[in-house]
């Protein structure tokens, strides 16, 4: 397995005592370079005769990797180690979101009219005319999150209480991104009836929801009854959003090496929540040959270990992966790292699209593949063409919150994959530049508003 590149989520803060000499900082950094760390900044906190304390911020690539680094500080002579942090954890240092007013309560009159007696107008005006709550409360711009814990990013069932630095994290993006109120509903409970009916019972307060990080094949129930039975939009972001930004994607790559959905062999492993639909919709966009694996090979018809919804993708072949990635045009991970071999990739079709996904450690790293194949993805941030759901889901909620839709449908994802890949001019398109960057100002409006329209031609907003 090649080395990962280190990067800020494994980042160490160093404050450091070292004797006021010349080379003394030298010292320092090649002891860091030495042990592989990559040093983002240096700062200076106090300078004396005899001593210098500086904060020194390094890049490790493993927690591992940090502690090697630290070691590595430590064994340079006269220097003084006086505190180690992980910087991703002192972000994390109580909560990444706060509740805060929108308006300021300076007076009695305002305190009349924020809260009693002038409140009760207002409770009696929604009362008779419900609709208006999306105008005089949050609904109209407030999102759950809603998650069991149990299947928290690549890490497995962790419980609510663990998973709830996601549902923080989620909740950031939505405000960054598209200026959405989002709030973390993590449920102590994995049944699946349960949590139908605590979301249905909050839905009330909420403008849309967006289920998360719950495990399969529950999370399709619990979609699709949730739908059924409340009538907000309801979005689970683990399907969903990988499904638009790998169509976003998957649409520019085709473009560079000249194939169309309709003649291509998709090879997809990984037959959970994301895999399933990525399939849906790349069927949607006129795939017709596509191919799923799970960790026992091809989801073959003769399989008698199939849930509904891998006997839907089922077919003739049969085999492993590497079977069935023979010839294939696409192959798309959603699955575990290292699980694609350099010789599969060899065995594929000319000019051959890999979106290695699986985080932190992909399907088949890229410098592995460096020249073999046409279009390389991923799902990290430290190479080129970034496979990450934050170019969906906010500017998603952000259309389906401004009309007030009823619901999300397979037209709304379609248009804002579309939205996303035309956001790459044909000037701008190469193998490494295929989809939008996360910070692209533009994608969460362009998103919002390809979805809208399409609420509006399938009948589902309300305004």
């Amino acid at each position: 397995m090649v080395q990962l590149t280190p990067n800020s989520s494994y980042g160490l803060t160093l404050r450091l005592k070292l004797p006021n000499q010349t080379g003394m900082l030298a010292q320092v950094t090649q002891a860091i370079a030495t042990a592989g760390g990559n040093l983002e900044d240096v700062r200076l906190l106090e300078r004396t005769r005899q001593f210098v304390t500086r904060e020194i911020t390094v890049d490790a690539s493993s927690s591992e990797h940090a502690e090697e680094i630290i070691g590595a500080v430590k064994q340079v002579d006269q220097v003084i180690l006086l505190k180690a942090e992980d910087r991703t954890f002192q972000l994390h240092k109580g909560g990444k979101i706060e509740v805060t007013s929108r308006i300021a309560v300076r007076n009695q009159d305002d305190l009349a009219m924020a809260y009693t007696p002038g409140v009760g107008r207002v409770c009696k005006a929604i009362a008779a005319e419900p609709e208006r709550v999306y105008d005089l409360t949050v609904k109209q711009n407030m999102v759950a999150i809603v998650t069991d814990g149990s299947a928290v990013l690549g890490l497995g069932n962790l419980g609510p209480e663990g998973a709830l630095p996601v549902m923080e994290g989620k909740a950031l993006l939505f405000k960054e991104f598209a200026n959405i109120d989002a709030f973390p509903i993590c449920l102590a409970t994995q049944d699946t009836d349960e949590i139908v009916e605590t979301v249905k019972r909050i839905a009330p307060v909420f403008g849309g929801v967006n289920l998360e990080d719950i495990s399969a094949p529950r999370c399709f129930e619990i979609e699709a009854r949730l739908k059924a039975e409340t009538d907000i939009p309801i979005f689970h972001d683990d399907q969903h959003g990988t499904a638009i930004v790998v169509l976003a994607a998957l649409t520019n790559a085709l473009k560079l090496v000249g194939k169309a959905f309709g003649d291509i062999r998709i090879v997809i492993n990984g037959a959970g929540a994301a895999g399933v639909a990525i399939a849906l919709l790349l069927q949607k966009a006129g795939a017709k040959t596509i191919l799923m694996c799970d960790s026992k090979g091809i989801i073959a018809r003769d399989r008698t270990d199939l849930n509904s919804q891998k006997q839907g993708f089922a077919v003739e072949e049969s085999g492993q992966l590497a079977d069935a990635m023979k010839n294939a045009d696409v192959f798309l991970g959603v699955s575990a790292p290292g699980v694609v071999s350099v010789d599969m990739v060899k065995s594929m079709a000319a000019d051959p699209i890999v979106f290695a996904m699986a985080n932190p450690i992909p399907e088949i790293q890229p410098e592995l593949v460096s020249g073999l194949v046409a279009v390389m993805a991923t799902g990290r941030s430290d190479y080129p063409n970034q496979i990450n759901n934050v170019l969906a889901f906010p500017g998603v909620f952000r259309g389906a919150l401004d009309c007030r839709a009823k619901a999300m449908t397979t037209g709304m994802f379609l248009e804002a994959a579309h939205a996303i890949a035309a956001l790459v001019t044909p000037d701008e398109l190469n193998a490494e530049h295929i989809i939008p960057s996360v910070f692209d100002a533009r994608v969460s409006q362009a998103v919002a508003s390809a979805v809208q329209q399409a609420a509006r031609e399938e009948g589902v907003a309300r305004v």
